[in-house]
């Protein structure tokens, strides 16, 4: 289907249904007597016992399954600067994917300030009503300012996903695509291209990951980066130059790809890098494409330069790094052990299950991470998220990692259900 009509169609489907989400009462109501329990005067009770303890919000509320999805709009894929407004839409499709995938319950909230320390208080004026905090669409340099201070200073789990949950599928993908080539992690050479909130978890979970600093080269729009370089450096270019590149390297694109093994960019929407850039590389490497919606260069033209395995943020193509393989079954599993924090540890079993999965499936060169709709995806992640957060001792409970599993199998089941008996209303609705 063209693009065009692809919008044509997204455009009915919006006006017709208002959106993507809506509030739906999980309690049975059969009439007024059950205001007295839901409402007034039962309801006293609940606060009463919330105003004794403030945790067990979480047995008496839905905090415990509430994510806000928090943007100014100022960086939505593929469009820019849209402002709040406009960026609903993308807001409530995550809150969407988040319930699809996840069982999660998320809540859009696009704010009207660009304000990075603003949105900071703002996050930690929500703190008593959600269980997690999802950053959505938020430029640079104030994304980073948000999410570095966001990580010390709240006690819920937070994340930002266009840097996260990027880095977490790169990361996937990149573990089993070096072992389809049979090169260890910290072996390998690997050039980063882009240094916003996409390229910058990119080297920082790579790091974790394996790949050694000494043998990977970030580059931007001034070039290579380089400790002391002058120009267009900020305090988080100055962390990838004291972590990479100790050679002091110099150079642009063609500079950056010789001898690397791998090749992960996310910039702009191509395409405009040209095989003969790829010839750099060593024959039969890695390429990661990111760019959206159109890569900074084509699987085709990628392996026409000697590339082996190629992935993109397409689903047209294979090896799709998609986001919706990280968010939904991360806070799943932080939000059932009642996790403080998102952190390392929690970040690796993630992209280890991933990775692990895509495995049981058949590795391939055109099969290095699962697909989104993989039905393994989000319980097993999930679990591995909660099993790392009760490891290192952020959970505030624990559960075993059947549990979890359980719990999430049960929370997609419910919710496939209901949206069949939405689809049968609608059906009946209209036979009628």
């Amino acid at each position: 289907m063209k693009t065009e009509e692809i919008y044509k169609k997204a455009l009915e489907l919006h006006k017709s249904y208002k959106g993507k989400i809506q509030v739906v009462s999980k309690v049975p109501f059969k009439g007024h007597e059950d205001l007295a329990y839901y409402y007034t005067p039962g309801v006293a009770a609940v606060c009463g016992q919330i105003l004794k303890d403030k945790d067990s919000a979480y047995e008496f509320t839905n905090k415990g399954n509430l994510i806000a999805v928090v943007s100014d709009g100022t960086r939505v894929l593929g469009l820019g600067d849209i402002g709040p407004e406009a960026a609903m839409p993308v807001m409530e499709g995550k809150a969407l994917l988040f319930k699809l995938f996840g069982g999660v319950d998320a809540v859009p909230i696009c704010i009207n300030t660009k304000d990075a320390d603003k949105i900071i208080e703002l996050i930690h004026l929500l703190r008593p009503t959600f269980g997690g905090i999802n950053l959505e669409d938020i430029s640079k340099p104030k994304c980073f300012h948000i999410s570095d201070t966001l990580e010390k200073t709240l006690d819920i789990p937070y994340w930002h996903d266009d840097h996260h949950g990027t880095g977490l599928v790169v990361l996937a993908g990149m573990i089993n695509a070096l072992k389809v080539i049979g090169k260890k992690p910290e072996d390998v050479r690997v050039t980063v291209g882009g240094t916003g909130a996409a390229g910058m978890a990119i080297v920082r979970f790579l790091l974790k990951g394996g790949i050694r600093g000494e043998n990977m080269i970030v580059f931007d729009t001034g070039g290579i980066i380089y400790k002391d370089r002058e120009g267009g450096m900020d305090q988080w270019k100055e962390e990838i130059a004291q972590n990479t590149n100790p050679e002091k390297k110099k150079g642009g694109l063609y500079e950056a790809l010789e001898d690397a093994d791998a090749f992960v960019t996310a910039t702009k929407t191509g395409p405009w890098i040209k095989s003969d850039a790829i010839k750099r590389m060593h024959k039969g490497g890695i390429v990661f494409s990111m760019a959206n919606p159109v890569p900074e260069i084509t699987p085709e033209e990628a392996k026409k330069g000697g590339a082996r395995i190629v992935a993109t943020g397409r689903s047209d193509y294979p090896n799709q790094i998609n986001n919706v393989l990280g968010f939904p079954g991360v806070f799943r599993g932080a939000l059932d052990v009642r996790a403080k924090k998102i952190n390392r540890e929690m970040i690796l079993a993630a992209a280890e299950t991933l990775a692990k999965i895509a495995e049981e499936n058949g590795l391939s060169e055109e099969n290095i991470v699962p697909k989104a709709t993989d039905p393994e995806v989000g319980p097993r992640v999930a679990a591995a998220v909660a099993t790392a957060a009760v490891k290192s001792g952020v959970a505030r409970i624990k559960l075993s990692e059947e549990d979890v599993i359980r719990n999430t199998r049960q929370m997609l089941a419910q919710h496939k259900i209901f949206m069949e008996n939405i689809r049968e209303s609608a059906l009946s609705n209209i036979c009628v």
